[in-house]
């Protein structure tokens, strides 16, 4: 396998694992659906390209980008919380508006940036003497720690142990008298924050920002998120970020490889939503096929017992 592909596996992983935080938070610690996640990465990715398009600074427009995300995760929280929809429809209702603000924000479909400095670039302008190609994933893996130790030690807080409590048993922290809307609000914010923070970095690397970018980006999420789960089972926060960001690597390098060399299966470049979904299919028949094969290993060895105990004197 070509080390430039393995490279570009390590980057796409990197950058789409940030967005891969954020579904984590929802899904798996707030236990809450969240379809904004196909609307807040093409507005990250708007915002950015928008600043960096019009000679802005484009650390200014990553930070922009950050706090739309935000703000698109507590039009989600409220509309959840304040007019009791559900957690689906809310999603939904937030996903289908933003389409509308991207393009507003964007004024066309697409913006390339081609010719723009980026904040990628103006990182190499510090380290003159290292190729683009290396300090890109030096750099993404550098950001992604940063963000997963500070997410472990938001959720050794207060308020993050309220979080995953309102996700483990909402009835039981309400009747302890946390305000599980305030809980739902600062989660689903954390969360769309680091979507829109992710598509803002990959518009950057990819060098266009378009408003249909974000289309299936919740299904690449929820594979990445099982796919690490299935690898890595500790149960504690610290190592459920690291898995997964492990499982972001793994999904997007099983897809580069698909397409580079699925030709030879018969896919075809267009065929890349359908590798996700088979992908997510078998990311979520990994749980079931396991349990079934210790749950036949456990009855088998139970029957060698049993024979074992029936004819003491004989061997099995």
């Amino acid at each position: 396998m070509p080390i430039t592909l393995l490279l570009h596996g390590l980057e796409q992983g990197l950058i789409f694992g940030i967005m891969v935080l954020g579904v984590f938070i929802t899904y798996k610690i707030l236990d809450f659906p969240d379809l904004t996640v196909d609307g807040s990465f093409p507005l990250g990715a708007a915002v950015a390209a928008k600043v960096i398009f019009t000679g802005g600074n484009p650390l200014w427009g990553t930070f922009l980008a950050l706090i739309a995300g935000f703000l698109a995760g507590m039009i989600t929280a409220l509309l959840h919380t304040k007019l009791k929809l559900t957690n689906l429809l809310s999603g939904i209702l937030t996903m289908t508006l933003l389409y509308s603000v991207n393009l507003r924000i964007m004024d066309k479909p697409n913006i390339p940036l081609l010719g723009k400095v980026t904040l990628l670039e103006q990182i190499q302008n510090y380290f003159p003497n290292i190729s683009l190609n290396y300090l890109i994933p030096f750099f993404f893996l550098f950001l992604i720690i940063i963000l997963k130790l500070v997410l472990d030690l938001f959720f050794s807080t207060e308020i993050g142990l309220a979080i995953i409590a309102t996700g483990d048993n909402e009835q039981m922290i309400r009747s302890l008298g946390t305000n599980t809307d305030m809980t739902k609000l600062i989660g689903l914010c954390l969360s769309n924050a680091l979507v829109a923070l992710s598509g803002a970095f990959f518009a950057q690397y990819s060098g266009f920002a378009d408003v249909n970018m974000g289309l299936g980006t919740i299904v690449a999420g929820l594979a990445s998120v099982i796919i690490g789960i299935s690898i890595i089972r500790i149960p504690t926060i610290f190592w459920r970020t690291i898995a997964v960001v492990v499982g972001s690597l793994i999904y997007r390098l099983i897809l580069i490889i698909a397409l580079r060399y699925g030709y030879k299966l018969g896919f075809e470049p267009g065929d890349l939503k359908l590798i996700s979904v088979l992908l997510v299919i078998i990311a979520l028949s990994i749980p079931l096929i396991k349990s079934r094969i210790d749950f036949l290993t456990s009855f088998s060895l139970g029957r060698k017992d049993l024979q074992n105990k029936n004819h003491p004197g004989e061997e099995v």
